[in-house]
C-alpha cells in the first residue's frame, strides 16, 4: 500500500474520531444517564491522567487507560496528535494562507514554551493544584462546546422555530421535528453558562493563532503534545529521511506541524514534533522517507527543555502552588460555594478535578456552572451548583457517572438522593408569606425529599385590604434538607430568592 493510501486512511481516521467526539457531546447533553464511553477521550489523555494522579496522590483506575496512548506513542510516535485528537484535527483543517511563510520568521526555540507549560503544570499538580489543566486540549474543546458553541446553536434553533411556528402550514412539520429531536439531540431546556465569553475567547484565540503558523497551538503551546513529544523521542519506530534525499524541501512545505528541520547540514525529521500525518512520505519525490526501527533516543533539538529550565519550571509550579494555597478567596468560607453531590472535601476535590466540564455538559438543568472568583484561582472553571440557574435533579446521578477522574463520586441513585450538598434557609424579610402576608407555597410544593424538608404553618395576617386571612408560612427542617436547590430555583421573587441554599 502506498503512503498516499495510508495518508487517506489517516484522514478518514481523523474524521471518524472527530465525528465520534461530537456524537458523544450530543449524546451527553442534559441527560440523566451517562452513555457508555462518554468520557473515553479523557480516559485516553495522558496529560489529564498524570495531572489528576499527581494532584490526588493516588492511582485513578478510570484514567489508567491513558497508558494505551503512552504505549502507542512509545512504539510509533505521536499518533494521538495526528490521528485522534479532535482539537488537533480542527486546527489542522483550519489553515490560513501565508501561515507557513509567517512560521519561518518564528524561532524554533518558541517550541520550548509547551515543555515549560508541561513541567509547570505537573509541578503545580504535585502540590495539589490542577489549575493549569484548563489548558488540556480535550478539556478546551469540550468546555467550549459545552458552554459556548452548543448553547448558541440551540438558541439559534429555538429562535428559528419560534419564527416558523407563526406559519400555520409549517406547524405539523415542526411538531414532528420537535418530537424526534427534543430530548434526544436537542436539550429540553435552553442551556446557559457563566464564563462563556472567556472560554470562547480562549478557544477562538487558539484558532486565530493559526494565522501565524499552521497548528500553532500544537507546535508551541500544547502541554499534552509536549508530553507525547518527549515520549516520541524514544519511540521504537520513527520517520527517517534516507540518503536519496535531494533536500528539495517538498516534505517541509506540506508538513503542518513544521516537524522537519531544513538545515542543509542536518536535514532531518524531529520525532518530538512529528504527528505521523504521513504527508511528507506521500509527497517525497525520491520516496526515501521510511519508518526505521531505532533504539537510540532521538538527537537533542535546540528547543528541548534543559535540566536548568526544567528546574525553573518546577520552581515556578511550586511557587504558584504556594501562592494559590494562600489565596484568601479560597481559604475564607464561602457559604454559596456549593459543589456537586458526593463532594465532601474542597481540597480533595480541587486536587482531583481536571476541569473537563463533563459534569456541566450532562447536568439536565444546567445547574453546574464553571467557577471563576467563587473558588479562587485554584478553582477556576471547576463546577459549582448555582440553584438560581438550575437545581440538582432528585432523580439524576449522571455527573458522578461521567466524571473521568472521580472528583465527583459515582454514587448509586439512592445514595445520591441522601447526599447533602447544602442547606436551605429562608429570608423572612423577603419571603412573601412572612414579609407581606401573601400566599405562596412554591418551595414546599417543589421539595422532592420523601419527607418534605419544608413544612407549612398557618398564621392569621391582615392583608392590604384590612381583611384577616390565613396564610401558610414555610420553614425548613434542616435535618431533612439535602440542599438540592429546587426551592431556590423556583422561588417566584425577582432577583435573589427568598429561600437560598448555602454550603453545609
Amino acid at each position: 500500500m502506498s503512503w498516499a493510501s495510508w495518508r487517506r486512511i489517516r484522514q478518514a481516521a481523523q474524521i471518524l474520531f472527530f465525528v465520534f467526539f461530537i456524537i458523544l457531546i450530543f449524546a451527553v447533553v442534559q441527560k440523566r444517564v451517562a452513555p457508555p464511553l462518554a468520557d473515553i477521550f479523557f480516559r485516553l489523555d495522558p496529560f489529564a491522567a498524570v495531572g489528576a494522579m499527581l494532584g490526588s496522590r493516588q492511582w485513578i483506575p478510570k484514567l489508567g487507560l491513558a497508558l494505551l496512548t503512552v504505549g502507542v506513542t512509545l512504539i510509533i510516535g505521536r499518533v494521538w496528535c495526528g490521528w485522534i485528537c479532535p482539537m488537533g484535527s480542527l486546527l489542522e483543517w483550519v489553515s490560513f494562507r501565508k501561515a507557513r511563510q509567517r512560521a519561518e520568521t518564528i524561532s524554533q526555540r518558541w517550541r520550548l514554551v509547551k515543555y515549560f507549560l508541561l513541567a509547570t503544570s505537573l509541578a503545580l499538580a504535585l502540590f495539589g493544584g490542577l489549575t493549569l489543566l484548563v489548558f488540556d486540549p480535550i478539556a478546551i474543546f469540550t468546555r467550549t462546546l459545552t458552554t459556548t458553541l452548543l448553547p448558541a446553536l440551540f438558541y439559534a434553533i429555538n429562535s428559528i422555530e419560534n419564527v416558523l411556528y407563526r406559519v400555520d402550514l409549517l406547524t405539523p412539520a415542526l411538531d414532528g421535528f420537535e418530537g424526534l429531536m427534543r430530548g434526544t439531540v436537542l436539550p429540553v431546556e435552553q442551556p446557559a453558562f457563566a464564563q462563556n465569553l472567556a472560554i470562547a475567547a480562549l478557544f477562538f484565540g487558539l484558532i486565530a493563532l493559526n494565522l501565524l503558523a499552521h497548528r500553532f497551538w500544537c507546535r508551541y503551546l500544547c502541554p499534552l503534545g509536549a508530553l507525547l513529544g518527549l515520549l516520541s523521542k524514544v519511540s521504537l519506530f520513527r520517520p527517517v529521511i534516507g540518503t536519496a534525499c535531494t533536500q528539495c524541501t517538498r516534505c517541509a512545505i506540506v508538513c503542518k506541524p513544521g516537524a522537519i528541520d531544513t538545515n542543509p547540514e542536518d536535514f532531518h525529521i524531529m520525532p518530538s514534533e512529528c504527528t505521523i500525518c504521513l504527508d511528507c512520505m506521500a509527497n517525497c519525490k525520491p520516496g526515501d522517507i521510511r519508518f526505521r526501527f531505532l533504539l537510540k533516543p532521538a538527537q537533542r533539538e535546540e528547543f528541548d527543555i534543559s535540566r536548568r529550565q526544567a528546574l525553573e519550571a518546577f520552581a515556578t509550579g511550586a511557587a504558584g502552588a504556594l501562592l494559590l494555597g494562600t489565596d484568601l478567596r479560597l481559604r475564607e468560607e464561602n457559604p454559596w460555594r456549593i459543589r456537586p453531590p458526593g463532594v465532601t472535601d474542597e481540597n480533595d476535590f480541587l486536587s482531583t478535578c481536571i476541569r473537563c466540564s463533563q459534569c456541566m455538559k450532562i447536568c439536565p438543568t444546567t445547574a453546574l456552572q464553571p467557577a471563576f472568583t467563587q473558588a479562587g484561582l485554584t478553582g477556576t472553571w471547576t463546577p459549582l451548583l448555582v440553584p438560581r440557574v438550575g437545581y440538582c435533579d432528585f432523580g439524576c446521578n449522571a455527573c458522578g457517572q461521567v466524571c473521568p477522574s472521580g472528583a465527583i463520586p459515582r454514587l448509586p441513585l439512592e445514595e445520591k438522593r441522601q447526599a447533602v450538598i447544602g442547606k436551605a434557609t429562608i429570608d423572612r424579610n423577603r419571603c412573601l408569606p412572612w414579609a407581606s402576608g401573601m400566599p405562596c407555597i412554591v418551595c414546599e410544593e417543589m421539595c422532592p425529599t420523601p419527607q418534605k424538608s419544608i413544612s407549612l404553618e398557618e398564621a392569621q395576617v391582615i392583608d392590604s385590604n384590612g381583611q384577616t386571612i390565613t396564610v401558610k408560612r414555610p420553614s425548613v427542617w434542616r435535618d431533612l434538607c439535602i440542599g438540592c436547590g429546587i426551592c431556590e430555583h423556583y422561588c417566584p421573587l425577582e432577583g435573589s430568592a427568598a429561600i437560598r441554599v448555602y454550603d453545609a
